[in-house]
């Protein structure tokens, strides 16, 4: 039986451990602090063990043919990987593929080994909807690479009440806080769209979600460039809008103007500790209580047109709630991951490094599986809807 060692026992994991170890699979799970490593498999029935992790005992374990997990922070996954291509295991990590990890390629291949990241909420679930719905308006009698097309992608996680900072936190606020500080690459208009800070591109946002419309606001995020031809615009196609981004509670911006003019100030080591600070405090202040279920919400839109009438617009759509036992956060992080983990024993990966499943067939597969789980997922069709 294929051996399962899952790095990192923080409150993204444990909804994704504890499937993995219901499904029957031999998992082990490493984490600094050995009692959380326990408490993530307490109660359950199976084979499994808890470790104390370090990097040294981890090696000394993995065998060839297993599967690690790296939930650790993003700095070691490529060390992890590495471990897994000499040993010849295989990897998966919910973080977006770095330029060091994208380096291991041709050792993968080389070795016959999967190195699978990109498999989590955002990035990962977005990606299958994307996949998808592409897949659907390819299939359509509507579809012709001359059409202007307007690709969006928006995903948040927020409190399940708006509060006067329009924000909660389901885990540490560093990573929003340093996110704040990167420029992003999208297309809008047709042309390449650059933006130094999130705050200098908000805009309103409807969504129509499973419950009704709703009005947020959202600015890109990161290089969205890369996924034009990964998710299938390439070859040609007219893009005139294409935009993976963040997506906040309508007034969002304005209640961390603030937040966002100290921001912009930070430089350097000192600037590094200040923003440790500030999550700190934020932790303190706007965390989400034990009483208080955390929201995920995303949306996933593809419209094209033709002679500036729409023939195509479709959205995927999710709106999803923490829940007695989870926050939404962590089961839309980790329960993801442990399907690419299933993934990679049962083929649906080639060696090398790869994201989410590209293919439509296994992208709804695991969209299905997703609302089996009890995810509220739809696909709406705009324009029947009009009609």
């Amino acid at each position: 039986m294929t051996h399962i060692h899952w790095l990192g026992a923080g409150l993204s994991s444990v909804p994704g451990i504890r499937r993995l170890v219901e499904q029957g699979h031999n998992i082990t799970v490493w984490n600094r602090t050995l009692e959380k490593a326990q408490e993530a498999v307490a109660g359950l029935d199976g084979s499994f063990d808890a470790r104390s992790f370090s990097l040294e005992e981890f090696e000394d374990t993995l065998k060839a043919g297993d599967v690690a997990v790296s939930m650790l922070p993003g700095d070691f996954h490529p060390i992890v990987a590495k471990i897994c291509l000499h040993v010849g295991a295989h990897f998966v990590s919910s973080s977006y593929i770095s330029p060091e990890m994208k380096g291991l390629e041709a050792a993968a291949k080389d070795k016959g080994l999967s190195l699978v990241n990109e498999v989590g909420l955002d990035p990962g679930i977005d990606h299958l909807m994307a996949h998808a719905l592409v897949d659907d308006y390819r299939k359509s009698d509507a579809f012709s690479a001359e059409n202007e097309h307007y690709f969006k992608s928006y995903c948040g996680g927020l409190s399940e009440e708006p509060n006067d900072f329009c924000y909660k936190f389901s885990w540490s606020p560093l990573g929003v806080l340093k996110a704040l500080r990167s420029p992003s690459k999208s297309i809008r208009d047709g042309k390449e769209f650059d933006v130094d800070r999130p705050w200098n591109a908000v805009e309103a946002y409807a969504a129509a979600l499973p419950k009704g419309e709703e009005v947020f606001e959202v600015y890109p995020n990161r290089d969205s460039l890369p996924y034009v031809d990964e998710y299938g615009f390439g070859d040609g196609m007219n893009v005139q809008q294409f935009v993976r981004g963040t997506l906040r509670y309508n007034g969002w911006s304005k209640a961390w103007a603030h937040i966002f003019a100290e921001v912009e100030t930070l430089e350097g080591e000192a600037g590094d500790q200040r923003l440790s600070e500030m999550s700190n405090d934020l932790w303190d202040k706007y965390a989400v209580g034990d009483d208080e279920a955390d929201r995920v919400v995303l949306s996933v839109d593809l419209c094209a047109k033709k002679d500036g009438k729409e023939v195509y617009n479709r959205s995927y759509l999710m709106d999803a709630y923490g829940d007695k036992n989870h926050t939404a956060m962590a089961r839309l992080v980790s329960i993801p991951v442990s399907y690419a983990v299933e993934g990679i024993m049962n083929g649906e990966f080639t060696p090398g490094v790869h994201a989410a499943p590209s293919d439509p067939a296994i992208a709804s597969a695991w969209i299905s599986k997703l609302k089996e789980n009890g995810e509220d997922m739809v696909i709406v069709d705009h324009l029947s809807a009009r009609n």
